[in-house]
């Protein structure tokens, strides 16, 4: 099985706030092959599409943790929440994770079982984008069905 990623195209740049951030240029290659991998072993997807999830899981996480303890109410759509369960999911690595971009903190993941219906995951796309994230807007689409994550001080 071949886990090779897909090729990203070079980020956009803004003149006001700089060039867009990529989620592959945080993730050590061998683990984002990995993860890639595990994407397409568990799910219908391509090399591309896992990539793409993946990519928007990590750029969810690293907001959510730039954000901790804001009560935003962050929440992913549901094809993202597919991204973010693989890196969270491969405990070693989502530990390192938060030891480097969340002050050593780890941050919980505490879903609901209700999804809302209120907006807040196109405004969490929104903010990963404020943030100066690549966002893939058409992966945040299903927001009318999703945000089921439970806004804490300490979890996402």
């Amino acid at each position: 099985m071949a886990t090779t990623a897909a090729v990203a195209s070079p980020p956009a740049a803004d003149p006001t706030t700089g060039p867009v951030r990529c989620a592959r240029d945080v993730v050590p290659a061998d683990l984002w092959d990995k993860q890639v991998g595990l994407l397409m072993r568990d799910f219908p997807y391509d090399s591309v599409m896992a990539a793409r999830v993946l990519g928007q899981g990590y750029a969810y996480l690293l907001t959510a943790m730039n954000h901790r303890g804001e009560g935003l109410g962050l929440a992913p759509s549901k094809l993202v929440d597919i991204g973010v369960h693989t890196v969270i999911l491969d405990t070693v690595a989502y530990a390192e994770l938060c030891e480097k971009f969340n002050d050593g903190q780890f941050l919980h993941h505490v879903p609901k079982v209700d999804m809302k219906n209120d907006g807040s995951v196109v405004k969490t796309a929104h903010i990963v984008a404020a943030d100066g994230w690549e966002v893939d807007l058409p992966l945040w689409t299903d927001a009318a069905e999703c945000g089921p994550c439970h806004p804490g001080n300490d979890s996402h």
